[in-house]
């Protein structure tokens, strides 16, 4: 397993970084969780990830657009747009798009195995690295009990976790003043509420159970918004996170590893070779 040092630097993501302008390259990409149209979304900081990455294949693994909050009350800012814009420039440029719906854009559904504007609309697929493991692309609500079998449920939970983000939003200005790093009262109160770590335990393994009865290594999801690499029983299980509040993705280099990363850390690469050089990038810290 290489360190994140080794795995981001030049000859980590690709031989073709080039000049120190260009798109750090990756040969996959998956974000899931980006609730556009909605006030959580930090769709600005997306696409500034977007911007500086590039990739041979990107996955959208669902709720791409928060088609439950929209149905609600329309909310959606020019940055929204370019998201949408961009990933539409990608597609068109040669990156392999392909669009995992999940329950808050499961609209899109009825679209399955149809292709829209150079991007595949698929409900589940496996994805073969460079090192020849098999892993299965999904979305993952299909997993979530509350999901399949009390969805009024999951719509009452969807509006406390909107409330929560409310909050955090109010909360995080006051620390920024203060020159305080951003805090997630949504992700406390999951590490610290018991039935809320069950949840995410159970979901983890059932996503995993699922990818061994498919004869697969590993397994790629979103959904609950918790962004995990980690080995259950044999199997590879990674959760990309999101980008309401953990800002994270999950990113396949030249040689097939496999991890996590955040928007700060793609900032700070990009900056780094902008001031330092790209030989220099291998000196972020851990």
């Amino acid at each position: 397993m290489k360190s994140r040092d080794q795995f981001l630097d030049a000859n980590g993501i690709d031989a073709t970084l080039g000049t120190k302008r260009d798109p750090l390259h990756f040969r996959t990409i998956w974000i899931s969780d980006v609730h556009l149209g909605t006030p959580g979304c930090q769709a600005q900081r997306l696409l500034e990830f977007l911007r500086a990455t590039e990739s041979d294949t990107l996955y959208l693994v669902g709720d791409i657009i928060d088609g439950w909050q929209l149905k609600r009350r329309w909310y959606w800012e020019q940055s929204h747009n370019n998201v949408v814009q961009t990933v539409l420039k990608k597609a068109k440029k040669g990156t392999n798009v392909v669009f995992v719906p999940g329950n808050h854009d499961e609209v899109i559904r009825q679209f399955i195995d149809l292709d829209f504007g150079g991007i595949k609309i698929r409900d589940e697929l496996v994805h073969t690295t460079a090192n020849g493991k098999r892993m299965l692309v999904i979305h993952g609500d299909r997993f979530d009990g509350v999901i399949a079998c009390a969805k009024w449920l999951a719509y009452v939970g969807d509006n406390l976790y909107t409330m929560i983000l409310k909050f955090n939003q109010w909360f995080n200005s006051w620390r920024a003043r203060a020159g305080l790093p951003y805090w997630s009262l949504s992700q406390y109160l999951k590490g610290k509420v018991k039935n809320a770590v069950n949840y995410i335990t159970s979901f983890e393994d059932a996503l995993a159970a699922e990818a061994s009865k498919k004869g697969l290594d590993g397994v790629i999801c979103g959904h609950i918004h918790k962004p995990e690499i980690r080995d259950i029983n044999g199997i590879k299980y990674c959760n990309d996170g999101d980008w309401v509040e953990s800002l994270s993705a999950l990113v396949e280099d030249a040689s097939g590893e496999l991890r996590l990363v955040t928007w700060g850390e793609i900032m700070q690469l990009k900056k780094s070779s902008k001031l330092a050089g790209v030989e220099d990038l291998c000196a972020l810290p851990s």
